[in-house]
This record gives C-alpha cells, structure tokens and sequence, in this order.
C-alpha cells in the first residue's frame, strides 16, 4: 500500500501513496487549482441536470438520500474500527516478540492477498450461514479488517519514520519501551500518519459501493433500484458519479486543511 522513501537530508522519511485518492500537495497550486475545477465541474453540472431536467435528475436525487445516509454509517463504523486495528498492526508488525509480529505480518499478507469483494463474499455468505450475520454486520466486518490491514502498514512506516534518536534519548531518561512508543515516538508519528490514514478513510468510502452486492441499500443500490424500475441507466449513474465525486472532493480537501495546519504547527516549533 505504502513504500518509505529513502532518508532525506533532513532525516524525514516520506509516505507514498500508491491507492486511493490523489491526496492535495499544499505545495502545488496546479494540484488546487485542479480540485478547485473539478468540485466547481461536478456541483455546476449536478445542480444544471436537476434544474434544466428535473425529471428525471431531481427525482433521483430525492430517491438517494436514505442511501447515502447508509453509505455514511458503514464508512463512520468501519472507520472506528479500522484504525485501532491498524494501530495494533502497525505496532505488532515492529514488535520484537516473535509471535505477535507473525500474526501481524500473516494478517496483513492474507487480508491484502484478498479482494475485498472477495472478502465481503466470504464473510456474508460463507461465515453469515453459520453465525447468521445480517448484511450490515457483514459488511462493516469486511471492511474494518481489510483496512485495517492497509492502515497498519501506514502505523508502521509513520513510526519508523521518527528519527531513532528520539527512542534513544527517551530510554536514557528512563522510560520502558511501551513509554517510549505512546508517549514519546506514537505523537510525533501521528503528524505524518495523519494525511495518509484519511486517504485510507476516502478510499473505504468509495469502497462502501460494494455493499451494495450484499442486499444493502446504499447510495449506489438505490441507483440501481431506481434504474431497474425506470430503465433510466444513463441518468442515474451520472447523479451517483457526481455524488460520490463531490463527496470524496470534500473529503479530500478537509484532509489538505488538516495536512496545512500539522505543516504549519511543525514550522512554528
């Protein structure tokens, strides 16, 4: 999901990101600009369908609200409980214990070896006949365990990216390894763990479409009822495109306000 960088002159590590969004360069005003377009692009045109052809474009937009009020509970669910389990990953993954760090290293090889459509398949039909498991349990399972794999490679390079003198000096003053860890290494960690976790966030809200496989009434279901009974395909595809895309821009751009304001306080220190 993530590679480290090689060590810069500065002694910082970088975080690639090789999924998900296009996270905002605050350094790239080309970058803005295009967000800046492509939000203005997606309102301009969804707000001119509806107006100009308000049906059938309005009358969808008033069919997916409860939908997309689904799709918002299963991404807040799943992302409660992806990051802890990517915490406990990341820190189990660099632990010196040989067999927390195996179970970390072999959950995250299978999870990240599996689609996750695979997954959702897997844990609905599969374990659901046995534990009788409803969709929406099924679905936030699926989700907070696949990526919590993911986001616990990212714990673990934003760790191993705070200088180990840092380590050093905390162990000289005294503290054990689990002091050192959550007081001392985990907060600066945090600033550089940040921007790529809610990368990871946008990208299991996309990926909330996939429910909708599984009997879940989700954004893109509803599309899908409403096509099935209209045969309005082209129509209602379009509206749901534009909402996912005005959904993620939004997101994407609270991330570049919190990556601006975590540059601005690293500068003031």
């Amino acid at each position: 999901m993530i590679d480290e960088s090689k060590q810069t002159a500065n002694e910082e590590k970088v975080l690639i990101f090789t999924e998900g969004p296009a996270p905002l360069n605050i350094k790239e005003k080309n970058r803005i600009s295009a967000w800046f377009f492509s939000f203005a692009f997606s309102i301009l045109t969804l707000a001119g369908l509806c107006i100009y052809r308000p049906d059938p474009y309005w009358t969808i937009m008033l069919f997916v609200p409860d939908g997309l009020l689904v799709t918002f509970q299963i991404t807040l669910i799943s992302v409660s409980i992806a990051v802890p389990i990517g915490l406990l990953t990341g820190l189990g993954r660099l632990s010196k214990n040989p067999i927390i760090n195996s179970i970390a290293s072999v959950y995250v090889e299978i999870i990240r070896g599996i689609p996750l459509l695979m997954q959702l398949f897997y844990i609905y039909f599969a374990l659901g006949s046995l534990l009788q498991m409803s969709p929406m349990v099924s679905a936030v399972i699926a989700l907070s365990f696949c990526y919590g794999a993911y986001m616990g490679e990212v714990f673990r390079a934003g760790i191993l990216s705070v200088s180990h003198g840092q380590t050093e000096a905390a162990r000289s003053l005294g503290f054990n390894q689990q002091q050192t860890t959550f007081i001392i290494v985990l907060p600066q960690a945090m600033r550089t763990i940040i921007p790529p976790i809610g990368n990871e966030c946008i990208a299991l809200l996309k990926d909330t479409s996939l429910v909708s496989v599984i009997a879940i009434s989700d954004v893109l279901r509803r599309g899908r009822e409403y096509a099935a009974s209209t045969y309005e395909y082209f129509e209602t595809f379009t509206v749901i495109a534009l909402v996912y895309l005005i959904i993620t821009l939004l997101l994407s751009k609270c991330m570049s306000m919190i990556e601006k304001r975590l540059s601005y306080y690293d500068r003031s220190r």
